[in-house]
């Protein structure tokens, strides 16, 4: 069905299956709210389970099957995630089609909501509201969490990418029981849907049961509307650094430094995360042992990388006082990456980082449904063992290269 992908992961590492559904709809600011309540509404029950009591209970009574979902921000685009994992059915003590069980729950939850009177149950609506308001007001209990998106919000302001996952409370406040059901019809039927299954199959009608359920809900095919992000997409505005400083009841400042990456070659993500990886990622990198070890400015110092925008963010969580001297050390090691000054050793210890995490994402069902979704939403697919070798092959000259396309788009400080 256009629009609507099937993927099988077939691995027998484990003695659960894990099914997932991800619907994907570009971020924007006037539905980016009714996401994130619709995520939470849906779980709360369907036509043919009404209550999540009852979805629990149904669970239960399949070994302890557990179910979850969430909302993300993937580039521009915000994702719906439903997750079911349960006993494989080799693992079972009598034989059922439990494969069948699994899917039709999931795909209830997903497609078949429980409504009334043209609308989401009122009680069922108002409960997430409060809790949504709770998540959105307590964004700022995490500071290290918040300076990080309060950063993010002032490189993207005003683009989808800078927007709160959950939303904003005075929309909030605005959606009905009937205008989210409304909304939530339309995008159903418009929506990117990928369903992933993943685990040991002995019934080769796994795709058959799925898209049979799909077309009892009168879920149709589509053309989707969705963003590709990826290194190539990119293209970044030549800007002044904005300085950022917010004041707060804290005694630890948070100092992050938004980087844009001015290199929109394909593959140039492979020497990006090599970069990322000897600039700040992990104890041995240059941030940790100069800002944090050598200077002691900060009680931690990391980067990261985000493909999707291909962006970097600096986080360093320091001492108030210690602002100009921490900033002085972190744009020392910038320009230390631009002429150079790190070695043979670092660039290994940062590919043995990367490779590690490489390995690891087989080793988790939820991980590799991750990276496969992550590759099928940037168009751009690679086999685990390609991708370690893309890593592998990334050169010294490659990363000084990068480096000078590196700009400091923004510097936000959380300060007392």
């Amino acid at each position: 069905m256009e629009g609507i992908i099937i993927h099988k992961i077939e691995t027998n590492q484990f003695k659960t299956n894990l099914y997932a559904v991800f619907l994907a709809i570009p971020l924007k600011r006037e539905n980016v709210t009714k996401d994130a309540l619709l995520t939470a509404v849906l779980r709360r029950g369907t036509e043919n389970i009404k209550s999540q009591d009852e979805i629990s209970k149904r669970l239960e009574e399949m070994y302890g099957a557990s179910f979850d979902c969430g909302i993300e921000k993937t580039g521009d685009n915000h994702i719906i995630k439903f997750y079911l994992e349960a006993l494989n059915e080799e693992f079972l003590p009598e034989k059922e089609n439990f494969t069948q069980k699994c899917i039709e729950i999931l795909l209830d939850i997903v497609t078949n909501p429980l409504v009334e009177n043209g609308g989401f149950i009122e009680e069922y609506v108002n409960g997430e509201k409060e809790n949504l308001k709770q998540i959105i007001n307590g964004k700022i209990d995490n500071k290290t969490r918040y300076a990080l998106d309060r950063c993010i919000e002032e490189m993207f302001k005003e683009k989808p990418y800078g927007l709160y996952k959950y939303g904003y409370i005075e929309d909030l406040e605005r959606i009905t029981p009937q205008s989210l059901y409304a909304y939530y019809t339309e995008l159903i039927q418009k929506c990117k849907i990928d369903i992933y299954y993943s685990g040991i199959f002995t019934n080769n009608d796994v795709e058959k049961i799925i898209i049979e359920k799909l077309k009892k809900q009168e879920i149709q095919a589509r053309t989707p509307v969705y963003i590709i992000n990826n290194e190539t997409t990119e293209i970044k505005e030549q800007c002044d650094t904005k300085n950022i400083n917010e004041s707060m009841d804290i005694t630890q400042g948070k100092l992050v430094l938004g980087l844009d990456i001015n290199n929109n070659e394909k593959d140039s993500r492979f020497i990006a995360s090599v970069y990322n990886a000897i600039l700040g990622g992990g104890a041995n990198s240059k941030l940790f042992q100069n800002v944090r070890e050598k200077n002691s400015l900060a009680y931690t110092a990391s980067s990261s990388y985000i493909r999707t925008k291909n962006v970097i963010l600096v986080y360093c969580g320091i001492d108030i006082e210690n602002y100009d001297k921490a900033l002085k050390t972190i744009k020392e090691q910038l320009d230390d990456m631009k002429e150079g000054k790190f070695t043979k050793e670092d660039i290994e210890d940062a590919k043995k980082l990367i490779i590690s995490s490489i390995k690891s994402i087989s080793a988790e069902q939820d991980t590799e449904i991750t990276y496969n979704y992550g590759q099928e939403l940037s168009k751009e697919y690679l086999k685990l063992e390609d991708y370690e070798k893309k890593v592998t092959e990334v050169s010294k000259e490659q990363i000084i290269n990068l480096a000078n396309t590196i700009s400091i788009n923004t510097i936000y400080f959380l300060k007392k």
